[in-house]
């Protein structure tokens, strides 16, 4: 019989895919046993798209991390709680250690193994590392989940900074792998998502590793920090982090961020900026309260009054926004740098959002699911709070008479059109001026350009006034019901 000291503990990574800072695997290793590491392909925790394909670049990543330290990462197929409990039988585990999830399958799986490993006399570690506040630290008063999310960021503050991050271990005892477990040895048993054909740019774009994680990291702090409440807003600069794919997929986690962007601001005594960076990153948490308590946010309107909005949900105008031909320069470069990278700006996603839901009337969630199936970043929380923000269906949401102007969104953000030029080319050639509206443009310099509007790049398939009159309109309808 062997004795518990040399009896493996089990470690799950699921969207943690990372050493420094994960709180389960360094609690496994302070065992003293031999370390099982496994990330579980699980069909009902694997989601399609590119956020797909990115997070199992992620496990790939690990594998080779964990290959430098000695050891395999195990990556069986199936059902997460018979594929544990056949691992635990057949390596005699003592323990398992995981990272918390808060999505409702994430959730409802690690329920109901966590009670049936119990009853296998298996000791069950569920530790805190996605976010900086778990869902139900930040109360009210009343001791009832914020809906606003300024008020939410307040009681955060006041909180105080996280504790600080585990160091990645030293080293790790692997537990040796028997033969019939070696066909699930990664990467070979890594299943491999290929991404859309049209997403040409994601492999260059997003290098996947921790390395990668903190490399974006820091050079935020030392090139971008310093400027981040005016250039986040500006999509032809380098303005934000990068760093919501890593996030998402746990190569860096948010309290490694958190104290990284402390130590700027303590070298630089820039405070305005970083306090504004920590309360974006703050968001991420907000979010996955809202959805830990309404866990059907991505698909139920959060204020019930939409419920009887008249959306229009064009299918023709559908295509043209989500293939960025809707005649409309900033929304055309998003919709196009979503396609071929897997990203997009945050200021330009509110734009686009905002033409969708209330210029073209179409319902909110149809967004959401392109966004969801296109984004790197691709998280179930935030994209739907951000889409319920957008379209003034949600909590603490922009109200619905707030309508972004594409053409003044462009103007104001954009100015001289480098980030139109360099995801629609079309328009390349026109001035700095033409280019927010180019269906203004005269007969002689169309002549000369060899521009033609409607054909060289498409007419605008809404006019803005009217748009937004009828939205408005129906809103003001919708009141009275």
């Amino acid at each position: 019989m062997t004795s518990s000291s040399q009896r493996p503990v089990l470690v799950l990574f699921r969207d943690d895919f990372r050493l420094t800072d994960n709180p389960a695997l360094h609690a496994a290793c302070a065992t003293g046993q031999p370390v099982l590491c496994a990330t579980v392909q699980d069909e009902a925790c694997m989601p399609g798209g590119v956020i797909g394909w990115w997070l199992a670049q992620a496990a790939q990543a690990l594998t080779t991390a964990l290959h430098n330290y000695g050891g395999p990462l195990l990556a069986p197929h199936g059902e997460t709680l018979p594929v544990v409990l056949d691992l635990v039988k057949s390596f005699q585990v003592t323990d398992v250690f995981w990272n918390r999830r808060y999505d409702p399958t994430g959730t409802k799986i690690d329920t109901d193994l966590k009670a049936a490993l119990t009853e296998h006399g298996v000791t069950v570690h569920s530790l805190s590392a996605r976010l900086l506040h778990e869902p139900w630290a930040v109360r009210t008063g009343a001791g009832q989940p914020y809906r606003i999310f300024t008020a939410w960021w307040r009681a955060a503050r006041e909180l105080g900074d996280p504790g600080r991050p585990l160091p990645a271990p030293p080293t790790i005892e692997f537990a040796p792998i028997p033969k019939p477990f070696k066909k699930n040895l990664a990467p070979a048993a890594l299943l491999q998502p290929t991404l859309p054909n049209d997403a040409t740019e994601a492999k260059k774009y997003w290098p996947c590793s921790e390395e990668d994680a903190r490399t974006s990291l820091d050079n935020f702090l030392e090139d971008t920090l310093e400027q981040y409440e005016t250039s986040r807003d500006r999509p032809d600069q380098e303005g934000t982090s990068g760093l919501s794919p890593y996030l998402r997929a746990g190569l860096i986690s948010p309290r490694q961020v958190w104290h990284a962007a402390r130590q700027a601001q303590a070298r630089s005594g820039d405070h305005a900026n970083t306090e504004k960076f920590l309360s974006e990153l703050c968001w991420r948490d907000f979010g996955w309260m809202q959805l830990f308590y309404q866990p059907d946010m991505p698909t139920r309107n959060l204020r019930s009054e939409f419920d009887q909005m008249p959306w229009q949900n064009d299918a023709e105008a559908f295509t043209a926004w989500k293939e960025g031909r809707t005649g409309y320069p900033l929304v055309d470069a998003g919709m196009r740098e979503l396609l071929a990278t897997g990203t997009m700006h945050n200021r330009v996603r509110m734009v686009v959002a905002s033409f969708l839901t209330k210029h073209l009337l179409t319902d909110w969630r149809k967004g959401e699911r392109w966004f969801y199936e296109r984004l790197v970043d691709a998280d179930p929380a935030l994209n739907a709070m951000n889409w319920q923000w957008c379209a003034g269906t949600g909590i603490d949401a922009s109200p619905w008479f707030r309508i972004f102007n594409p053409v003044g969104q462009s103007e104001k953000f954009d100015p001289s059109g480098a980030y139109i030029r360099t995801w629609v080319p079309e328009l390349t050639a026109l001035p700095d001026k033409l280019i927010h509206t180019p269906w203004k443009i005269d007969a002689a310099l169309s002549r000369h350009l060899r521009f033609v509007p409607g054909t060289t790049y498409p007419h605008p398939i809404v006019d803005l006034k009217q748009a937004r009159a009828i939205a408005l309109e129906s809103y003001k309808n919708l009141k009275t019901v």
